[in-house]
């Protein structure tokens, strides 16, 4: 299993899904561009000491994404989407979460496997990205029986 952030834009939320992936011994892939300066100094800033520059694969665009790694991709969205509870992940899964302020872009959008919704109240938008990462990661490691014990 993997965790995917699509051309983050706040460096916080990366340095808080390093320190995420990195208690749960599952690694990380950011998609480029970012929207901050992703410098190793940035990144143990923002990570403190869960992460460093080596813990973190990147990919210069989608395509370079899509062709580099196995497994199938699960795109966390608000749009068209099943909800998580019903969802059946895989230990090999590539768990996918867009920019905070657009998403992703309709291509990629059609190019994954599967798209979940993380259930929320009718009054709310979604969740924070950092949010979002470690509620879709707990129940994929949930369900496959990753959890660390």
């Amino acid at each position: 299993m993997r965790v995917t952030l699509y051309q983050p834009d706040i460096a916080q939320n990366l340095g808080a899904a390093m320190r995420l992936c990195a208690c749960f011994d599952v690694p990380l892939s950011v998609i480029d561009p970012c929207g901050f300066p992703l410098s190793t100094k940035a990144l143990r800033r923002t990570a403190m000491d869960y992460g460093e520059a080596g813990d973190l694969k990147r990919h210069s665009d989608w395509d370079d994404y899509k062709s580099s790694e196995g497994g199938r991709i699960v795109l966390f969205t608000t749009k068209a989407a099943e909800k998580m509870p019903a969802f059946e992940f895989r230990p090999d899964d590539r768990l996918l979460f867009g920019r905070e302020s657009a998403g992703v872009p309709d291509h990629v959008h059609n190019d994954a496997a599967a798209r979940v919704i993380i259930p929320l109240s009718s009054e709310a938008r979604s969740f924070n990205l950092a949010t979002s990462v470690a509620i879709g990661l707990y129940e994929a490691l949930r369900q496959t029986g990753k959890l660390p014990i």
